[in-house]
C-alpha cells in the first residue's frame, strides 16, 4: 500500500496541475459546502450558538471520515488498482495549486491590462476583504497574502495529510478548512456559531503551516530571494498575525520579497487593522504577484521531494514485502 499511496499522491498532483478545478465539474469542496449549509440551517436555530456550531463540526467530520475511509477500505479490498484510482481522484480534489496560481494571475493581468476597477473585481474572488477601498498596492498586497496563506492550507496541508493518512485524511482536512472558510468569521452572526470550526481549523493547520514556512524559506533561496531575510522576518513576525497559522507563511513571504504585508483592511464594512509583517525595503509592486507565485511553486516542489524521500525511506525500512505496480 505504501507504493500505491505514493503513486496516488503524484498522480493527484499531476491531475491538479493539468486540469485544476473546472467550474462546471462536480467537486469535493462544493459537496462539503452543501452539507455544511444544510446543517447550518437547522443547527443555527439552537439557542446556544457555540453548542450548535460544535455539533455541526462533529457531524461534518464524522460523515466525511466514515464516507472516505470506508471507500478507501472497500476499494483496497476489491482491487489495489481501484484503490489507486480512487486515492488519485480524491487527492486531486483536495489540492488547489493550479487554482491558486490561475486566480492570482487573473488579478495580475486585470491590474496590468484593464486597470484598478477590474483588479478589485478579480481580487474579490479570492479574498474575504472589501476591495472597493483598495488601491493598486492594496490589491497586489491582498493577492500576495492570499498566495502565501493558501500555499499552506491549499497545497502543503493537503499533501501533508495525504502523506500521513492518505487522501481520506486529506479530504477530512478539506472539510475542516471549508467549515472555517464558511463559518469562521468574527462577526455578529458567526462569532459564537463559527468558533468551533475556527478552533479545529487552527489545530489542523498548526503543523502544516509551520512545515510550509520552513519549506518556503528554502524555496526563497532557490528562487533567488533572500533566505536570510525570510528566516529573520519569520522568526520575528510569525506570531504577530491574528491567526496562529497564517502569519507563518505570510511572514516568510514578506521577508523574502522585502515588502510589508498586513495593515488595515475592510471586512463587511468594518475596518480590521492587522499587525504588519516584514520590513519596508521597497514599495510593493505588481510583479510581486509573480514573485510570490515562484516561491509557491518551489515550495510545492520541495514538499513533493520530501514526500518521495520519506516514502522511499519507509520502503527501505519495511523491506520488499509490498505489492509492486
Amino acid at each position: 500500500m505504501v507504493i500505491y499511496a505514493l503513486v496516488a499522491i503524484l498522480i493527484a498532483f499531476l491531475l491538479d496541475l493539468l486540469i485544476g478545478d473546472p467550474q462546471d465539474w462536480p467537486h469535493l469542496v462544493r459537496a462539503q459546502g452543501t452539507l455544511i449549509r444544510f446543517l447550518e440551517r437547522f443547527l443555527y436555530k439552537l439557542k446556544n450558538k457555540r453548542e450548535g456550531g460544535a455539533i455541526l463540526v462533529f457531524i461534518v467530520v464524522l460523515v466525511n471520515a466514515a464516507f472516505f475511509i470506508g471507500l478507501a477500505i472497500v476499494t483496497w479490498i476489491l482491487s489495489p488498482w481501484l484503490y489507486l484510482a480512487w486515492e488519485s481522484i480524491l487527492g486531486w480534489q483536495v489540492l488547489a495549486a493550479r487554482s491558486l496560481s490561475r486566480e492570482s494571475m487573473l488579478v495580475y493581468f486585470a491590474l496590468r491590462d484593464k486597470g484598478l476597477i477590474e483588479g478589485r473585481k478579480r481580487v474579490s474572488y479570492i479574498v474575504g476583504r472589501d476591495p472597493t477601498s483598495l488601491d493598486e498596492e492594496g490589491v497586489t498586497r491582498a493577492t500576495v497574502e492570499t498566495i502565501a496563506e493558501n500555499t499552506a492550507d491549499g497545497i502543503i496541508a493537503p499533501l501533508f495529510y495525504m502523506l500521513i493518512g492518505g487522501a481520506p485524511l486529506a479530504a477530512i482536512y478539506k472539510a475542516i478548512n471549508t467549515m472555517d472558510s464558511m463559518l469562521g468569521y468574527k462577526n455578529d452572526k458567526y462569532l459564537d456559531f463559527g468558533r468551533a470550526a475556527a478552533l479545529v481549523d487552527d489545530y489542523a493547520n498548526y503543523l502544516p503551516s509551520r512545515l510550509a514556512a520552513l519549506l518556503m524559506i528554502v524555496a526563497a533561496g532557490l528562487g533567488g530571494f533572500s533566505t536570510t531575510e525570510a528566516w529573520r522576518v519569520w522568526h520575528r513576525d510569525r506570531r504577530k498575525h491574528t491567526s496562529p497559522n497564517s502569519g507563518q507563511t505570510e511572514a516568510v513571504m514578506a521577508g523574502a520579497l522585502g515588502i510589508v504585508l498586513g495593515g488595515a483592511s475592510s471586512y463587511g464594512g468594518r475596518e480590521v487593522v492587522k499587525p504588519t509583517l516584514g520590513d519596508f525595503r521597497r514599495p510593493i509592486e505588481l510583479e510581486d504577484i509573480r514573485r510570490s507565485q515562484k516561491i509557491m511553486w518551489l515550495t510545492t516542489l520541495l514538499m513533493l521531494m520530501l514526500i518521495i524521500a520519506l516514502r522511499v525511506f519507509l520502503l527501505l525500512v519495511i523491506g520488499s514485502d509490498v505489492p509492486s505496480l
